[in-house]
């Protein structure tokens, strides 16, 4: 106990360092930054669904396309 009383102004020191450079954070600082980081990420990228949806739709209209194209040529 003695030991932990002689450094314990280094240690307070030290402490504030690491607070006030933010390298230590508290749990609310992580929740807020880790809602931001949602929120960036919804509206930068595209859900996985909404992929899938995209490419069935594509994959529609490609079959649509080659059945015209098909009739144009039978037509000819």
């Amino acid at each position: 106990m003695e030991h932990l009383l002689q450094y314990s102004p280094i240690i307070i020191v030290v402490v504030m360092y690491l607070i006030q450079q933010r390298i230590v954070v508290t749990p609310e600082q992580l929740e807020k930054k880790h809602r931001e980081i949602l929120e960036d990420v919804e509206n930068r990228f595209a859900s996985l669904s909404t992929v899938k949806d995209l490419k069935e739709q594509v994959s529609d209209m490609k079959e649509k396309i080659d059945r015209i194209y098909e009739c144009i040529i039978a037509v000819k």
